[in-house]
């Protein structure tokens, strides 16, 4: 289906009606323009009074919450510092995740992040909880919320939570802190949240044992061949087979140079297929036997692959899960996206992997957003976090104007840092 004239439809719709609104000034207390992107707002903020009974919670909540906002924004500026290093000693191609585009967190845009339902809803999901968790603090900490909405440009684009300025300002110390430091702490519980109910689903998928051709190695007699990726061999020689177990049995009664027949499924296809073997590589294997030059999808090593994401090395690995190409890379792609993998496996329910990829995706960007936002730069959450302890810091010592500038030194540091990231392997191969 080509959705490019349903975009532009859309599109268009969309700023006839937002500049009808805007040229007649309708709903003035209910919109407000920012640009293009439309701000729908509401002043209707009762609800968020209903969690002041649970403000001894919610500080401890926000209290834990912001410690570990500050551990990730001292982490995340080292991870950037030495980015940076590593960077101008490997001086890599501005390809791949180091093009611009790639930067940005925006499904479509990012060559990386598919632009799926799952992906839409959990960028929405995680923008949603990161302002609620703003505007519950606020409330526990006694700031008052003048509004709530959400940013529209064709589609929802994002949430806010409009604080009391006034009031925002007069509020100093922890509870400015804990409020600064709900929406990443939100996010980052949100994420992890997500990330274990997927494992949790993803222990109840059983591999197929099938033969699955999962790629050939160049130049060897599958791939001369023209073996398809992603086929199941049903028959050797016209015999039967069940799993790789088979195949190998008959292929061990042969000798590099015979001549072997193999029928293959292919998306539904049955093709013969005759290949010569070769000699088996030293550097794979050193038997006797021909070796056709096949490596097969491994679902049962997939399977205990996905298991051990449960650590703190695995949370590192599902991090990596949109970039990560490699041989076991691919083993993990079926939480993320709808790859021809998910088939090799038995589940418990229809759409099983719509709701892995849904939990996969609201985990991941809920993670990566909570981790961006601690960055110390104005005007990101961790920034306003990081101001407000310089500034208190200095206070205490009368000398508060200094801690302005250092708030700006760091500031203006990691905003240096993050544009070196994306301009630096432009300016080295100029």
């Amino acid at each position: 289906m080509n959705w490019l004239p349903i975009v532009l439809f859309l599109i268009a719709l969309y700023l006839l009606i937002a500049g009808y609104i805007r040229s007649r000034g309708l709903w003035e207390e209910r919109i407000t323009f920012y640009g293009p992107i439309l701000a729908l707002k509401s002043k209707n903020v009762g609800f968020f009074d209903v969690f002041i009974k649970y403000s001894r919670f919610l500080r401890l909540y926000g209290s834990l919450g912001a410690a570990m906002v500050v551990v990730i924004s001292v982490l995340i500026s080292l991870l950037m510092l030495l980015s940076v290093q590593v960077t101008l000693q490997l001086q890599p191609e501005p390809t791949g995740i180091y093009e611009p585009q790639n930067i940005l967190l925006l499904p479509g845009i990012n060559e990386f992040i598919p632009s799926t339902f799952a992906v839409w809803f959990a960028f929405v999901l995680t923008i949603a909880i990161h302002e609620f968790g703003h505007g519950v603090l606020c409330r526990v900490e006694n700031i008052g919320v003048k509004s709530v909405g959400a940013l529209i440009a064709v589609i929802p684009i994002g949430f806010f939570v409009e604080p009391d300025e006034e009031e925002l300002e007069q509020t100093q110390g922890m509870p400015k802190v804990r409020m600064f430091g709900a929406g990443i702490t939100n996010n980052i519980v949100i994420g992890f949240l997500c990330f274990g109910a997927m494992l949790l689903l993803v222990g109840a998928a059983v591999p197929i044992d099938d033969p699955i051709v999962q790629g050939v190695y160049q130049d060897f007699p599958a791939d001369m061949a023209g073996i398809p990726q992603n086929s199941v061999i049903l028959e050797v020689n016209g015999v039967p087979v069940e799993n790789r177990e088979d195949v190998s049995t008959i292929l061990a009664g042969t000798q590099p140079g015979d001549s072997v027949t193999l029928l293959l499924d292919h998306e539904g296809s049955v093709e013969e297929y005759t290949i010569t073997l070769a000699e088996w590589p030293e550097e794979i294997d050193g038997r006797d036997s021909g070796f056709m030059g096949i490596y097969y999808f491994d679902a049962q090593a997939g399977q205990e692959l996905l298991r051990s994401l449960a650590s703190p090395v695995g949370v590192l690995r599902l991090i990596a899960v949109p970039f990560d190409t490699s041989v076991t890379g691919q083993y993990l792609r079926v939480l993320a996206f709808d790859t021809v993998e998910t088939g090799y496996f038995h589940v418990p329910f229809p759409l099983f992997w719509e709701v892995v990829h849904l939990l996969f995706w609201s985990a991941w960007i809920n993670i990566n957003v909570g981790i961006f936002n601690a960055i110390p730069m104005i005007p990101l959450d961790g920034g306003y976090i990081m101001k407000e302890g310089v500034t208190r810091f200095f206070a205490r010592r009368k000398m508060e104007t200094l801690g302005g500038y250092v708030a700006a030194a760091i500031s203006t540091t990691m905003l240096v840092m993050m544009i070196s990231l994306v301009a630096l392997p432009y300016l080295l191969h100029l």
